[in-house]
Formats: C-alpha cells, sequence, structure tokens
C-alpha cells in the first residue's frame, strides 16, 4: 500500500505546482528596481514570507547591487499561525522597537507576499514610513487577499491570478497612468463627486484640501519624498488607485450593495444611509442582523465612512469573461467605497479598534462637477 500511496501524494504535488504560472522573475525583479529609481548607495532591505515567492529574491537583490544600492540581505517575517498566539502577541512589540532601530538609516525595502502589518519588522517599517523617511514598494499579490470575487461567480484559478498581474507589473503605460491620475485629482478640488451604481447607490461627496494618493507605480525617492501621509510611501506594485479621504462631513447619500457577507453571514439587498459620513440607517431585505453585528464590533468607526478610491490601469480591468476584481480594485473604472479608520488617508476617523471595509463595485457611474469619467463601470475619459 505504501508504494501506491507515495505515487498519489507525488502525483497531487506535481498537480498543485502546475496551478501556478512560471513567472518571469528576473523581469519582475528589474521593473520593481526601475520604478524605485534607486541611487547609489542607499541602503534596501527585503521583508518577506520564508514560503512565498523565494525565486524573486535572488534577482531583485542582484537588480539592486546592480543599480549601485547596499544590499542590506531579507528579514523573514514569523508564519504566526503555526505557534501559540500569546507567544507571539508577548514578543511583538520588543522586536517592533528593535526592528525600528535597526530600520532608521535604511533608504528603501520592498514587502514581499506574506509580510503584513500584523508582523513587527513590517509594522517597524510603517513607523520609519510615519516619521517622513524611506520608502517601500509593496509586491504582495496571494490569491483571496488581493482578488475579489463578485456575486455569483467564482475566483479565478491562481495561474490566471499571476498572469494578469504580472502582465500590469511589466507592461502598464506608467506615464499615461500618471498623467489620467492627476488629472484626476485636479478635477476633485472644490468639486462635487457623485457616485451611481444600478442598484441604487447615489452618494455625494467634496474632498477639499485633503491630500490625494496617487498610486502609479513611483516609487522614486523624489516621489515619495514629496509625500504627506503614510500611504505615500507605500507605493504598490501593481499600480492604478487613486485614493483620497473625503471631507466626512460632505459625506452624504446612499450605498447599495450587491449580495454581499457582514460578519461571516449573507446579506441580501443591503442599502446604508449616510449623513455626514456617518450610517444613520441600515435597511436590508434579509441579513440586516449580520451588518449590524459587524458595525457594533467595530465601534464607532464601524459607521463611518472611509475612503474613496477609484481604479484606472486598463490591465487590472475586470474581464470580460469570467469576471473577477484583480488586485485590490485597481483597475480601470473600479470603485471602492469603504467603511472605517481613515486616518492613514488624512481623515478624520480613527479609533482603538482598527477597522477597515473595503467595498467594490464594477457597474458604478462617477461624475465629478458636470463631466463624467467613468459610466456603468467602463472608463469614459482615458
Amino acid at each position: 500500500m505504501k508504494k501506491p500511496l507515495a505515487i498519489l501524494v507525488l502525483f497531487f504535488s506535481f498537480v498543485s505546482a502546475q496551478e501556478r504560472l512560471r513567472l518571469d522573475w528576473p523581469e519582475l525583479a528589474r521593473v520593481i528596481v526601475e520604478r524605485m529609481e534607486v541611487g547609489q548607495g542607499e541602503k534596501v532591505l527585503l521583508v518577506a514570507h520564508p514560503d512565498m515567492f523565494r525565486d524573486l529574491i535572488p534577482p531583485l537583490r542582484y537588480e539592486m547591487m546592480k543599480a549601485g544600492a547596499v544590499d542590506l540581505g531579507v528579514i523573514d517575517v514569523l508564519p504566526s499561525s503555526e505557534w501559540d498566539p500569546d507567544v507571539i502577541r508577548r514578543g511583538a512589540e520588543p522586536s517592533r522597537e528593535a526592528y525600528r532601530k535597526m530600520f532608521k538609516d535604511i533608504d528603501a525595502s520592498v514587502m514581499l507576499p506574506g509580510a503584513t502589518t500584523r508582523h513587527p519588522a513590517y509594522a517597524a517599517m510603517q513607523d520609519i514610513l510615519r516619521s517622513g523617511k524611506s520608502r517601500t514598494v509593496h509586491f504582495h499579490w496571494l490569491e483571496n487577499r488581493s482578488a475579489y470575487p463578485l456575486p455569483g461567480q467564482p475566483m479565478p484559478e491562481p495561474r490566471d491570478i499571476d498572469a494578469l498581474y504580472q502582465r500590469a507589473v511589466l507592461n502598464s503605460d506608467y506615464d499615461t497612468l500618471a498623467q489620467i491620475q492627476l488629472r484626476f485629482e485636479q478635477a476633485m478640488r472644490n468639486r462635487e463627486v457623485h457616485v451611481t451604481t444600478p442598484l441604487g447607490t447615489d452618494i455625494r461627496f467634496r474632498i477639499g484640501d485633503r491630500p490625494v494618493n496617487r498610486q502609479d507605480g513611483d516609487a522614486s525617492k523624489a516621489r515619495t519624498d514629496r509625500g504627506v501621509i503614510l500611504i505615500d510611501r507605500e507605493i504598490e506594485l501593481p499600480a492604478g488607485a487613486v485614493r483620497v479621504a473625503p471631507l466626512e462631513e460632505s459625506v452624504r447619500g446612499t450605498i447599495a450593495f450587491p449580495p454581499s457577507q457582514w460578519n461571516g453571514g449573507p446579506v441580501i439587498g443591503l442599502k446604508l444611509e449616510i449623513v455626514d459620513g456617518i450610517v444613520v440607517k441600515v435597511s436590508a431585505e434579509t441579513g440586516k442582523e449580520n451588518v449590524e453585528a459587524e458595525m457594533e464590533q467595530a465601534g464607532d468607526v464601524g459607521r463611518r465612512f472611509r475612503e474613496f478610491a477609484l481604479g484606472f490601469n486598463p490591465k487590472l480591468a475586470v474581464p470580460e469573461r469570467n469576471p473577477w476584481v484583480p488586485y485590490y480594485g485597481y483597475g480601470a473604472g473600479v470603485v471602492r467605497l469603504s467603511l472605517g479608520d481613515n486616518s492613514e488617508l488624512g481623515g478624520a476617523v480613527g479609533g482603538e479598534r482598527p477597522y477597515v471595509r473595503w467595498n467594490f463595485f464594477t457597474d458604478a457611474t462617477v461624475t465629478v462637477g458636470d463631466q463624467i469619467w467613468v459610466r456603468d463601470g467602463k472608463p469614459v475619459i482615458k
């Protein structure tokens, strides 16, 4: 019996390996370093998960050195799910403090897949960024953590996610992306933004002088040093979204949801009525109690409007066949209307218990003043 079992295990291991795309690691590394515009003598660190994207690390370190950077190597985060969570919690803050001292003179870093803000090294790097120093590239596509299903649609295979993201990193027109994002920011200043959907979303807001984060893939020191909020120093690859925390008192209207999940339970026909950036009424055909429970657990921030984001990258657009939402809604025409803490965006909503809920809309119409930028999920202005 042992021999057939061994053959079976090997077979399934082979099938699992084939589900992933063989990525072009050297070319991905080259583009990451190119987008960072690493300078001579800059000290660069990688933060990585020990089991993810390991094949990217050698070419990435080589490209850094080739560009004249000082290679500081890699810090691996601890896959905490395998260990006693109490031990992990006790060790987190001392590690974070030690890492802060280690990282104080680092010029740039790359956060690879699997490294998150729960890990002390990542959290310490964010502390450095908040102080107005350094910059990071966020390079972390991972199945369902960055890709989101549409109601009634299956998730794509991992290799299809990999293929789309790789094309976006390698083939995006970064100059054009930067230009249209800047034009959109300029259009929003001193004009009302109006978002509608066929299901009944009808919400308006203004951004005033709030900082606008343009994720156009420019991770150069010259660009990030002009940043005013945390995420201006955290550059996403793939690139594509414009993000802003609107003036809370200006946000009013209704957000209508497709079938969704709240607090682990299904919700149908959900509508949230918002006044002065606060959810004042929740209605749903079914599952209203799930929404109320999640908001109750989140505290005050659970009922606060967080963020408006609009995707601009055509390489990350929702596929026509077998549709899904690629990379956090960074694709052209995808709208994100989020709830929760928006302090990292320069907003006024914060709380002791961090809560963020991203809500994606792929059929929205976005109007700025009297100009339509997106109609029914399709860009009008390109």
